[in-house]
C-alpha cells in the first residue's frame, strides 16, 4: 500500500512538472511579441534593423514623440474610447436582457432563438464581409461612428448571451417567483434582483468585447473615415510604399495597447469567475 501511494504521488509530481514546464513555455512564446514590441519602441529605426532581438544601446524618446504627433493619438485615443464604451455598454445592456428571456422562458420560440445564436458564432467576420458591406453601404455613409457601433452589436450579441445566459440559467428561479408574488414586473425583477448578481459576468463580458473592439482592425477600415479613426488604423500610418519607421510603429503600438491593458487589470479579479460561471451550466 505504502508503495502504491510512493508511486502515485511521483506520478503527481512527475504530471505537475511537465504542466509546469509547458505552461512556462507557453506563457514565454505568449509574452516575448509583447516584450520585443517595447525594447525597439525606445530604438533608432538603425538599430531595430542591426538587431530587433536586442536591448537598446541608447534609449530614445522620439519614437513616442513622434507618434503621438503623427498618429494624432489624442483624437483617435478618444474615438477608440467612444466606440468601445457605446458598444460594450450596448451589448452588456441587450444581452443580459436578451438572456434573462430566454433562459426564464422556456418554449419552443426561446430555444430555437438560443440555438440559432450559438450557431451563429461559428461564422467569421470574413466569410460576411463583402454582402454584408454591400447591403448596408447606405447606412454606413450617413453616420460612420454610429454605423461601426451598430456593427459591433450584432456581431458580439451572441457570446454575450450565450455567457449571460448560462451564468442567469444557475440563479434559482425561487427568487424570481418571490418577487412576483411581491408584485414586482419582470422589468423589476431583472434590475433590481437579477442584473446586481451578475457582476462576475459583466465583467467577463466587458473584457472580451472591449479587446476585441478595442482591437479590431478589418471593421473599422470598412467602415471609418481618416477624421474618425480608431487607434489600430492609426498605427498603420507608420507604414509606407517605400518605407517603414519601425521604431514609431513600435512606440505607436505600446501606447495603444496601454489603455486597454489598465482596463484589464481593474477587471481581472471578475474575470475568471465570470468564465467559469456564465461559460458552463
Amino acid at each position: 500500500m505504502a508503495k502504491m501511494t510512493f508511486k502515485a504521488k511521483a506520478r503527481t509530481s512527475a504530471v505537475r512538472s511537465i504542466v509546469w514546464v509547458v505552461g512556462l513555455i507557453v506563457s514565454i512564446a505568449y509574452v516575448m511579441p509583447f516584450v520585443l514590441v517595447l525594447i525597439n519602441s525606445f530604438k533608432p529605426k538603425m538599430e531595430i534593423l542591426d538587431n530587433p532581438l536586442a536591448l537598446p544601446v541608447e534609449f530614445t524618446w522620439d519614437n513616442f514623440n513622434q507618434a503621438l504627433q503623427k498618429m494624432e493619438f489624442f483624437r483617435s485615443l478618444t474615438n477608440s474610447i467612444l466606440i468601445t464604451t457605446l458598444s460594450v455598454g450596448s451589448l452588456i445592456l441587450i444581452s443580459s436582457m436578451l438572456a434573462f428571456y430566454l433562459s426564464r422562458t422556456k418554449n419552443k420560440f426561446t430555444k430555437v432563438t438560443f440555438l440559432i445564436l450559438v450557431s451563429s458564432m461559428i461564422v467569421p467576420f470574413q466569410a460576411l464581409m463583402i454582402p454584408f458591406m454591400s447591403i448596408f453601404a447606405p447606412f454606413v455613409s450617413l453616420n460612420n461612428q454610429a454605423a461601426l457601433i451598430f456593427f459591433y452589436m450584432g456581431f458580439g450579441v451572441a457570446l454575450s448571451t450565450f455567457l449571460y445566459h448560462g451564468f442567469i440559467s444557475n440563479i434559482p428561479t425561487e427568487l424570481d417567483e418571490a418577487a412576483a408574488l411581491d408584485g414586482a414586473s419582470d422589468f423589476t425583477i431583472f434590475w433590481k434582483i437579477i442584473f446586481p448578481m451578475l457582476k462576475p459576468v459583466t465583467a467577463t463580458v466587458a473584457i472580451i468585447n472591449a479587446l476585441w473592439i478595442w482591437n479590431d482592425y478589418l471593421l473599422p477600415v470598412l467602415v471609418l473615415t481618416p477624421e474618425t479613426q480608431t487607434l489600430p488604423l492609426s498605427t498603420y500610418l507608420f507604414y509606407g510604399t517605400y518605407a517603414t519607421e519601425y521604431g514609431q510603429a513600435m512606440a505607436g503600438l505600446v501606447l495603444a495597447i496601454i489603455p486597454i491593458v489598465v482596463f484589464y487589470l481593474a477587471l481581472q479579479r471578475q474575470f475568471i469567475s465570470g468564465i467559469s460561471s456564465g461559460a458552463v451550466k
